[in-house]
């Protein structure tokens, strides 16, 4: 009986999974048509500098020559240009700074100057291309820069989340939906592995070193025993790759693999933590956020806020080995003599939370606990129309209260007639989810 209760749930997780990766691939697709519309828009307005340009030198040419009248200058700024075909592919950017873009010949009437050909856009048309200009200004999953500040438009976190701080930012629209403390000092405790695997991954040179060899030391299985961090369960001297450390630093959140990960980036974890507080200040909150090791470990100097840790979280989905990671629900890792089947992990945020949606899609997420921060989650959720969003919470009195917190602050932004009519009632669940902090 037990058997087919466990391949039904298997069947239904794999179901769901499925409908996800078909979400997601559509938003892609959507994406690189819209990155497709803005090459055009650069296109034109590279047109139309060059336009200004050349009615320039016609005039200077004009008046060195004499000649006069609004006809002459009109036949003279007559313009012939030939544009290749893979032109429309090349770097729309080339035709703002060159005058003479590579691969196009241009003739500037009889005795030289003119300006491209271009076809008059309707108003319609001008408005839509601004749209999308603005649309484009994101990189991946989030914008190249998260605005936190909050707007006179901006919300109160719903009274039902238990969390002391937290902050939902809309992707698409870069502001902050809702906030509570959300620029109060915190401790993040684990949601710092977000920028330990963040870091590494910008440092790692190329994806064929994710098949690169570390071996765990029994320094790194010490020092994990002794602050009671959670682990992977990798052994010392086992050799591991390195996608194993990725993903073991996020899953489990596995104390192991992230100081292997932070040893093989750097050598060493005092020069990788000094890499992650540079990463922090070129995001532009080091003053805010400040860590002193890869872990989470509490530490007085190991602080954050809400708002900083949407950022990290922005940048991470940015990057595509990050966003691979901190989206999957199991890995099994690489067999080894230790393991021959190797470890199965789980994000057991992500496996929970899913059962709770009734709207939208947590693509993401790294919770953490540690007694001065309580349980704390941070995640990035996209809606039924595919626009994405980065919440964090943190100061939650259970990790069942931290996963009820992210599904009532997603719920009430993407659908607010369901919340109201069926997120009132209390959770059934007590204690804490099993797996990592």
């Amino acid at each position: 009986m037990a058997e087919r209760f466990i391949d039904r749930e298997t069947a239904e997780y794999e179901e769901r999974r499925r409908r996800r990766a078909e979400r997601r691939a559509e938003h892609l697709r959507r994406q690189k048509e819209r990155e497709k519309r803005i090459r055009r828009y650069l296109i034109i307005a590279g047109g139309s500098v060059a336009v200004v340009v050349a009615a320039v030198v016609v005039l200077l040419v004009v008046i060195a020559s004499g000649r006069s009248g609004r006809a002459k200058a009109k036949e003279e700024t007559e313009t012939l240009i030939e544009l290749p075909p893979e032109t429309a592919e090349s770097d729309a950017r080339e035709l703002l700074y060159n005058t003479e873009p590579a691969g196009q010949t241009v003739v500037f009437g009889q005795n030289g100057g003119g300006a491209p050909a271009m076809t008059e856009l309707t108003e319609e048309e001008m408005a839509q291309l601004e749209a999308e200009k603005k649309a484009a200004e994101t990189t991946g999953a989030g914008p190249l820069e998260l605005n936190t500040e909050a707007d006179e438009n901006t919300k109160d976190i719903v009274s039902d989340v238990d969390s002391g701080y937290a902050i939902l930012v809309s992707l698409s629209e870069n502001r902050v939906l809702a906030s509570r403390q959300s620029h109060t000092k915190m401790y993040p405790a684990s949601m710092t592995k977000v920028l330990t695997v963040l870091v590494a991954a910008e440092h790692l040179e190329g994806e064929e070193h994710l098949n690169d060899i570390f071996t765990i030391t029994q320094a790194i299985e010490g020092f994990s025993y002794d602050h009671g961090c959670s682990n992977v369960g990798f052994s010392p001297g086992e050799r591991v790759r390195v996608e194993d450390l990725f993903y073991g630093t996020i899953l489990p959140s596995g104390a192991d693999a992230a100081m292997g990960l932070a040893e093989y980036t750097a050598g060493d974890q005092e020069s990788f933590v000094a890499m992650m507080n540079e990463k922090l200040d070129e995001l532009g909150i080091g003053d805010t956020t400040h860590f002193t090791n890869c872990i989470g470990i509490y530490d007085d100097n190991h602080y954050s806020r809400a708002a900083d840790m949407a950022v990290i979280m922005n940048e991470a989905i940015n990057n595509p080995l990050c966003l691979k990671v901190l989206s999957a629900h199991t890995y099994t890792t690489t067999s080894t003599s230790y393991h021959p089947g190797g470890i199965q992990v789980s994000n057991w945020f992500l496996r929970r939370i899913e059962d709770k949606q009734q709207t939208g899609v947590v693509m993401c997420g790294k919770t953490g606990f540690v007694k001065e921060s309580l349980n704390c989650a941070v995640s990035y959720a996209v809606d039924n129309e595919g626009k994405g969003y980065i919440c964090c919470t943190g100061y939650a009195h259970g990790g069942w209260k931290a996963i009820y917190d992210h599904v009532r602050i997603y719920t009430s932004c993407f659908d607010s007639a369901l919340y109201e009519s069926t997120l009132r009632v209390a959770e059934t669940e007590t204690g804490d989810p099993e797996g990592g902090d």
